[in-house]
């Protein structure tokens, strides 16, 4: 599994600048070793970094999906970013815990059993704009499943529950003069977006308190050139993440047009992920496969994952995987072996019992 496990951290796969195709060294790696393994493997290159891994050993009834981009790796690493290093009990590197860790269980799971297994490996999940889960669904083999495994850090607990992500851009126009005129109350993008700001606020807090936690957060913020400008134009990025039965759509219509921003501001989504589970479906086939391989179910988790994706589009999906989230997208990321040790034994498990 650690041999695996290299080789995967020792592809540069940082997204972004997603700089990598089909071709990577991850996706030759696991190409060769699973078809060693007796599987049949499609490589489909979108472009731009989208790739899929779509590998298939007889007829099992399960998929399990891991995606093999990490975020960027950063400054202030006290080791190689993009070589493993081991060190106690613990493996180091980008992307060991999210979530080449698991991915290199599940090539160790299938070398080391001949039962019917079938795994995506996919490469857009890190950041807005991925294409790779939607494009997979759509296709032929994208529906032939009783469940579905996403391998992210969980302490290895089946998740069966999470929020939504809605990533939203709004541009706000004002206009542009002398600070000393008195319009600038008005018509100064800045305030405008200000105004926006405060109303969405509150929206939020009075849907909180009314039962409907609604997580919210204003990332970027810039607009205007100096002081005494009155700014021209305002740049808002925020995100919001919803509960199973929240609505991302009716999140953002609700914002969109509050304090009159509808009159000055234009919104773009570059990503919306419902929550889990999704489509208006229940936990109870996810439930009845986790009494099924002794699995133990912990607690609804607030960070998002492309499990939702696969619920949206029908299937049973829960999140299964070594690692615990606040080791994620950290400098010095790490996993625990023994999480790495339990993961295989568990997917394993799965993979052998149906």
């Amino acid at each position: 599994m650690l041999q695996h496990l290299k080789v995967l951290v020792a592809c540069d796969s940082q997204n972004p600048p997603r700089a990598f195709d089909g071709e990577a060294s991850m996706f030759g790696h696991c190409r060769e070793h699973l078809e060693q393994a007796g599987f049949t493997v499609a490589v489909t290159d979108y472009g731009d970094g989208h790739v899929n891994l779509f590998a298939r050993r007889g007829a099992p009834k399960v998929l399990f999906n891991c995606h093999l981009d990490t975020v960027p790796a950063g400054e202030g690493w006290s080791r190689p970013p993009l070589e493993l290093s081991i060190e106690g009990e613990r493996a180091y590197g980008r992307g060991v815990c999210d979530i080449k860790g698991a991915a290199a269980a599940l090539l160790s799971v299938a070398e080391s059993t001949d039962h019917p297994m079938a795994v995506l490996f996919s490469s857009d999940e890190e950041g807005a704009g991925g294409c790779c889960v939607a494009n997979f669904l759509a296709s032929e083999d994208g529906s032939d499943w009783d469940q579905v495994v996403v391998c992210e850090p969980t302490g290895c607990e089946a998740i069966l529950a999470h929020r939504g992500f809605l990533s939203v851009k709004g541009h706000f126009s004002g206009v542009m003069g002398h600070s000393s005129e008195f319009r600038a109350l008005d018509d100064n993008a800045n305030h405008r977006a200000a105004r926006w700001l405060a109303a969405a606020l509150d929206y939020c807090q009075a849907e909180a308190e009314a039962g409907r936690p609604t997580c919210f957060n204003l990332g970027l913020f810039n607009g205007g050139t100096k002081s005494n400008v009155i700014a021209g134009d305002a740049r808002v990025h925020y995100s919001a993440r919803l509960g199973p039965g929240q609505s991302n759509e009716k999140l953002f219509d609700a914002l969109k047009g509050l304090a009159g921003a509808d009159r000055w501001a234009e919104w773009a989504v570059p990503f919306a992920g419902p929550p889990l589970p999704a489509g208006g479906r229940d936990d109870a086939g996810a439930r009845a496969f986790c009494g099924q391989h002794g699995l133990q179910i912990g607690q609804p988790v607030g960070f998002w994952t492309e499990a939702s994706l696969f619920s949206d589009a029908g299937l049973n999906a829960l999140v299964l995987g070594p690692g615990d989230i606040a080791q994620a997208h950290a400098v010095d990321e790490w996993v625990a072996l023994e999480q790495l040790k339990r993961a295989m034994s568990l997917y394993r498990g799965i993979v052998e019992h149906g």
